[in-house]
């Protein structure tokens, strides 16, 4: 009886992580926004596109940029979000080393996402 108890408690707990996770923290279920700008790698292997997010009326705008594979059969992932921001400024480092309003990144693995920054 305890046993089952203490197991029925750590699948309680597991569940409620991984909804907290998916719905607060996963990127891939990150809003979808209105491009305002994209931007291609100085070789070509990639494309970011950045969307402008309108939180709704009590937050602010943010920023969401999605890498894009040109050269190779891939899925876009998104690679940066940003709260309270409405505009871009990128500059290419080199081919896969990038500056998005100001946070460096190592392309295709690292990422941004102001909510792990805190």
């Amino acid at each position: 009886m305890k046993k089952t108890f203490i197991t029925i408690v750590v699948l309680i707990i597991i569940l409620l992580g991984y909804v907290v996770y998916s719905n607060f923290f996963d990127m891939n279920r990150l809003p979808i926004g209105s491009l305002i700008s994209e931007e291609r790698s100085p070789n070509g292997i990639y494309t970011i596109k950045f969307y402008l997010v309108n939180g709704g009326a009590t937050t602010s705008y943010g920023i969401r940029g999605e890498l894009n594979f040109n050269t190779i059969e891939r899925n876009a992932k998104n690679i940066y979000w940003n709260y309270d921001e409405d505009e871009v400024v990128i500059s290419w480092i080199n081919d896969n080393k990038v500056v998005i309003n100001g946070i460096e990144l190592n392309l295709p693995n690292e990422k941004f996402d102001f909510r792990r920054e805190r």
